[in-house]
């Protein structure tokens, strides 16, 4: 009887791009610098009595240097768009139609940017009683662009990063709110791992300055109300404060990046995600109990870097499981960045590299029980998503010294 070969072993799997542009800036060196000084940039006025975390001032121009093709991109996918510019040039794959060429790329992304003049037209004209027979229709043809349908297509980003980057591989584009970025480096990952890719950009973009999103949000009772405050310190004012940015990574196989003088960030190792049904109090904590015991992590010198929304009660029962491991120092990116829903994941992924790859965990903006004092390097970093409605997903990410 002939002998079953094992299984193979996975693929080591590098993060060696990271684009960033977020509330705090752009860059990696500009996140490091606002981290350092434990800055946050929280807008109560603009938009209240919603409190958002309005994108830095970028010059768009940079990476996307044709106007035709900023013009015809709503905010949600320049930011995209950019931040995707920002991961290919940290990688040193920039221009490489070679590598561009086969490039994976996996997006998460929302159901895009309503025309609110348009939405505010019809609305007005229906309670002014001047709508016509035919005049939604008429008006649908008539003031939205051929890019419209109601709302933007959510794969636009990954189009716009085509054409601007020359990313051309194949294409893939997730919805589905906070779990649709944990879906999207868990299958990029999954595909590295197995030896069906080589390398992928993966990523996606948020754009919270937006009052359809605001309005939407807020019949849920989700949006942040009157003051900023940290995430661990709503729980008499509970609820997300929207945050504008873009995150993006490329990550590939260790093979591919050696053979291209590439320097990591860091190993991405692992990624799982799971679907609580959230029916009883405690449902999310043991969820995330379950994804802990399954990431295969060791606790010293272990940190943890949160996307925790402030929305209850999904906040309140991830908190128990982190009070659960009590000495793990916390980090959570909705008190820095906001909550910028699909890109939350991979805006927790990059700040953990980039803290592996400066041989610090970032320091915290609040001063929670969490929030512990990191005084040695940490070897690795777990990433928490969990959904402000629904899903939860970790990721193990590993320093390479």
């Amino acid at each position: 009887m002939a002998e079953t070969a094992p299984p193979s072993a996975p693929i080591e799997t590098w993060i060696t791009g990271i684009g960033l542009a977020t509330s705090l800036g752009e860059g990696l060196d500009a996140h490091w610098e606002a981290f350092s000084h434990r800055r946050v940039n929280a807008d109560e006025k603009s938009f209240a009595p919603y409190v958002v975390h309005p994108l830095a001032p970028i010059n768009f121009d940079a990476q996307i240097p044709k106007r035709g093709d900023q013009r015809q991109m709503e905010a949600w996918q320049r930011i995209g768009t950019y931040a995707a510019g920002l991961a290919l040039d940290s990688a040193g794959v920039k221009g490489n139609t070679d590598i561009l060429s086969r490039m994976d790329m996996i997006v998460a992304a929302g159901g895009g940017e309503r025309d609110l003049v348009v939405d505010a037209g019809v609305l007005n004209a229906e309670t002014k009683g001047n709508a016509a027979p035919g005049h939604l229709n008429e008006r649908l043809m008539s003031d939205l662009r051929p890019t419209l349908f109601l709302a933007q297509l959510s794969n636009l980003l990954a189009g716009n990063i085509a054409i601007v980057h020359g990313v051309t591989g194949s294409s893939r584009t997730f919805m589905g709110e906070e779990a649709s970025g944990v879906d999207a480096v868990r299958i990029a990952l999954a595909r590295i791992a197995a030896g069906q890719s080589d390398i992928a950009l993966v990523g996606a973009a948020h754009n919270g300055e937006r009052k359809d999103l605001l309005l939407l949000y807020e019949f849920g009772d989700f949006n942040l109300k009157e003051k900023y405050a940290p995430v661990w310190a709503r729980e008499h004012n509970s609820g997300f404060a929207l945050g504008s940015g873009g995150a993006f990574l490329v990550i590939e196989s260790r093979a591919h990046a050696e053979a291209r003088g590439a320097k990591p960030f860091a190993r991405l190792t692992n990624v799982v995600a799971d679907h609580a049904r959230r029916k009883h109090s405690g449902d999310v904590t043991s969820t995330l109990e379950s994804l802990w015991s399954r990431l295969g992590n060791s606790t010293e010198g272990t940190a943890i870097v949160t996307g925790a929304t402030g929305a209850e009660p999904a906040t309140s029962e991830e908190r128990a499981f982190l009070r659960a491991h009590p000495d793990i120092p916390v980090r959570a990116t909705g008190t820095m960045f906001g909550h910028t829903m699909e890109a939350q994941f991979p805006l927790g992924l990059a700040v953990a590299a980039l803290s592996l790859s400066r041989g610090a965990l970032f320091a915290s903006a609040d001063t929670s029980e969490q929030a512990i004092d990191m005084t040695r390097p940490p070897a690795r970093i777990v990433v928490i998503g969990t959904g402000h409605w629904r899903g939860e997903g970790m990721a193990l990410v590993e320093a390479i010294n």
